[in-house]
């Protein structure tokens, strides 16, 4: 019987070899699959995480009035009034406005069509997309109340949440009583100025000084600091001060 080659043996070993290293390569081609599939559902899932705590969170609030979401009133500090000026006072877009109070309930502010004041519509922003405080002036002077939260609130998920629950109660746009916005108020390079001590939420309302009132000199801004979201005192503040009671209560 013939031999076998030492040629043909080495034929069978560079082929089992072949086939070896063909069955590693479909296998790492595998692994990498697997491990592409595992970070493209952590990243699906991470993207989804939020939303969906967020509306685990806030449902809980589905049958709770304003004043019943977050802390007791008891967390805010009096209201205090003090005599505002800017009165129709209207600067152009993109002109920087130093108010002298922190966070701002009247001055001067801007008036541009789709611009200032703000929509209606929306009721809550963020760092990322809060308009200018020269815009959000012009909503105070058609008799919005601006609630105004720190970066402590921006970070606590128990207060945001409330925030969230009270900005759904307050939605819409056919009833002027929700006339309300919740906004950051940024840092000290940005708005120029902090919260008292203590203090992490503030409410603002521009009141005209009486229903239908038209002597400027009695116009004023009411703020009322608190250390935390509170429902029920935001509920009695925008019933002390409500949008008619405002220097243009008929403007959007």
């Amino acid at each position: 019987m013939a031999k076998k080659s030492a040629k043909s043996d080495r034929q069978q070993v560079l082929d089992q070899i072949r086939k070896q290293q063909r069955g590693a390569d479909r296998r790492r081609g595998f692994a990498i699959i697997g491990v592409c599939l595992v970070i493209a559902l952590l990243i699906v899932g991470a993207a989804a995480y939020q939303p969906v705590k967020n509306w685990y969170d806030d449902r809980q609030y589905a049958d709770v009035a304003l004043s019943g979401i977050g802390q007791a009133a008891s967390v805010c500090q009096p209201v205090e009034e003090k005599k505002a000026d800017g009165n129709q006072q209207h600067v152009p877009e993109g002109t920087p406005v130093d108010y002298t109070t922190a966070p701002p309930a009247f001055g001067a502010h801007w008036n541009v069509a789709g611009v200032a004041p703000d929509p209606m519509q929306r009721k809550l922003y963020t760092e990322d997309d809060r308009p200018a405080l020269e815009a959000l002036v012009h909503n105070l002077e058609h008799g919005y109340t601006i609630l105004w939260y720190d970066k402590t609130i921006a970070d606590s998920s128990k207060q945001m949440s409330y925030l969230r629950a009270i900005a759904d109660k307050l939605a819409g746009t056919s009833n002027f009583r929700t006339k309300f916005k919740a906004v950051p108020w940024l840092s000290t390079d940005e708005d120029g100025k902090t919260f008292p001590d203590g203090a992490h939420v503030a409410f603002t309302h521009w009141t005209a000084g009486g229903v239908g009132q038209t002597d400027t000199t009695k116009q004023k801004g009411a703020f009322q600091y608190c250390s935390g979201v509170s429902g029920a005192a935001l509920s009695s503040f925008m019933e002390k001060f409500p949008y008619f009671d405002s220097p243009e209560p008929d403007g959007m």
